[in-house]
């Protein structure tokens, strides 16, 4: 055995991994080094392994004191004193039910608790980090004594590099975490999201167990792989394994009932029992064929959640409001939709705003059929929902993020503006909920012997300067460009304005278009996707209705 050998009951690891081929990682470059580790090519070299976590995390940017080997020779006799390693109590920030063995031998399984309220110790500052647990345990595997373990731990927790985010250390910022996992998964996982949905009350409770996924419940040979990345490419990485355990889930467990009462217990099952379903090559593969945002954009969709959080003051731990229940059975009518319904469609809009409750700000049955009327009473307000049903009892609505004062700025001109939160939704006769696109072809929203009407005035809205044809020159528009200060051309452009009509460009090819009059609207929607029209290609309104988020 190597050096690095002390604390692993190497009865119970994968023998493959007990590889003693020699082997050096040379490469210093990052794209080389990514596609190194993605391979797991010190995956099956304990030693190596070892030197290049050693290597990785020396190289980590941390604070100027950051505790080191020697500090913990010096606390950690005081702290643990003559108490067995067994009987050490845990700091409140770690969850006591999840300290993984990972194929620790004794002395090892000791160790992660000292390791753990020495760190307590040093770094006052942690309110909450349940991955600590795990991180430690992994990492005793490639270390020669608990100092260095210790070092290595503190250098990650100590990261001071503002765009390089390695572990959660405060409640905010892990349920802000929570909320973004989320949101990626009503964006990429869409059929799995719909599972949740269905059998679950509170769905973000589920989606709050993700670093549970990672960090306890994953067989120490796939988290090990996932770290191995996870050091080379940072937090994201995280965020695409646990999609890609949630599709696998989805996949092998669709259609069956739950084999407990608890979605929860049954995804923890499932990813701890990954290996027979999936392999860890497998697992990987999966997560880095999702095309996530970039991680310029999770960082500012984490930024936004922190800041609901803070708005509403949960920033410690606490009792977990049900999102669902923000739609109070007692306290809602619309004319267009029932309580469940509207929590359906509360589903699948940002986990930032589903902290919220709806407001009704504008009804054609009381305010009229007046657009002038809508915009009133809708600006100021943002983001809002629409909701329309049709004379043929159809009904459909949009989810749009951007308050629609915005469409003053383009003038007289039908102004486009929006992010790509926007989405459409039918409720009726099916429910669907169509994913974002950019409004590239204005054409889309007029159908039928009438396109000359408006088409002009959105064409000229929209040049080729306006609306970048290469996806590389700017950010794809999830978030709100004018939020962050980012250069006007990530902002896009999914809804318009004007005092003549309404245009909302869905996704899937889908667009929907209102009158002024708020009596007709038509759709249109392009076949290469095979989904159903939004409702019909042209129909009466009924009903209209404009819904805000209260605090």
């Amino acid at each position: 055995m190597d050096e690095y050998s002390r604390f692993v009951d190497w009865d119970k690891m994968d023998i493959n991994v007990q590889s003693q081929d020699v082997k050096e990682l040379t490469c210093t470059e990052f794209q080389e080094l990514k596609q190194l580790a993605r391979q797991g090519y010190w995956a099956k070299n304990h030693s190596l392994r070892a030197k290049v976590y050693h290597k990785l995390i020396s190289n980590i940017p941390c604070r100027t004191v950051t505790p080191d080997a020697n500090v913990y020779r010096d606390i950690v006799v005081k702290i643990v004193g003559k108490r067995t390693s067994s009987s050490l109590p845990l700091p409140e920030f770690v969850d006591n039910s999840l300290v993984p063995t990972y194929c620790l031998n004794a002395e090892g399984i000791g160790a992660v608790r000292k390791i753990i309220l020495c760190i307590a110790n040093q770094f006052p500052d942690i309110s909450f980090c349940p991955a600590l647990p795990s991180v430690i345990a992994l990492l005793l595997h490639y270390s020669k004594d608990e100092a260095e373990c210790f070092e290595q731990v503190c250098r990650i927790l100590a990261c001071n590099d503002p765009s390089k985010r390695l572990i959660d250390q405060t409640f905010l910022a892990f349920e802000s975490s929570c909320m973004t996992f989320g949101d990626l998964v009503n964006k990429y996982c869409q059929a799995a999201h719909k599972l949740m949905v269905a059998v679950s009350e509170d769905v973000l409770e589920v989606y709050s167990d993700w670093q549970r996924w990672l960090f306890g419940e994953l067989p120490m040979v796939y988290i090990a792989r996932v770290f191995d990345v996870f050091l080379v490419e940072g937090y994201k990485v995280l965020y695409r394994v646990a999609l890609a355990l949630l599709k696998f889930f989805h996949k092998v467990r669709a259609g069956q009932p739950l084999e407990s009462d608890s979605i929860q217990q049954d995804i923890r099952a499932f990813v701890r029992d990954i290996a027979k379903s999936v392999t860890p090559e497998r697992l990987l593969e999966k997560a880095f064929a999702i095309r996530l945002f970039s991680r310029k954009e999770i960082q500012l969709l984490q930024m936004a959640n922190e800041k609901a959080l803070q708005q509403k003051g949960i920033t410690v731990k606490q009792k977990r409001q049900n999102v669902h229940l923000a739609v109070h059975a007692e306290n809602f009518k619309s004319e267009i939709v029932s309580v469940k319904e509207m929590r359906d469609i509360w589903s699948w809009i940002p986990e930032r705003f589903a902290l919220c409750q709806p407001l009704l700000l504008f009804t054609t049955l009381e305010h009229g059929c007046s657009l002038s009327r809508f915009y009133s009473h809708s600006e100021g307000h943002e983001p809002t929902l629409l909701l329309i049903k049709t004379t043929a009892k159809e009904v459909c609505g949009a989810y749009l993020s951007t308050d629609w004062s915005e469409r003053r700025r383009g003038g007289n001109k039908l102004s486009f503006f929006g992010t790509g939160e926007c989405f459409v939704f039918r409720l009726q006769p099916e429910v669907e909920r169509y994913e974002w696109v950019i409004i590239k072809h204005p054409e889309l929203a007029t159908t039928g012997s009438e396109p000359e009407n408006h088409a002009s005035p959105a064409s000229s809205s929209l040049s080729s300067s306006t609306v970048p044809t290469d996806p590389s020159d700017r950010l794809s528009p999830f978030l709100s460009a004018r939020h962050f200060n980012l250069p006007s051309k990530t902002a896009s452009m999914f809804m318009a304005g004007s005092s003549e009509c309404i245009i909302i460009g869905g996704g899937d090819g889908q667009a929907l278009y209102l009158d002024a009059d708020l009596n007709h609207g038509r759709t249109s929607h392009c076949n290469t996707f095979n989904n159903q029209p939004l409702c019909s290609e042209s129909f009466q309104i009924s009903v209209l209705e404009v819904w805000g988020f209260r605090d």
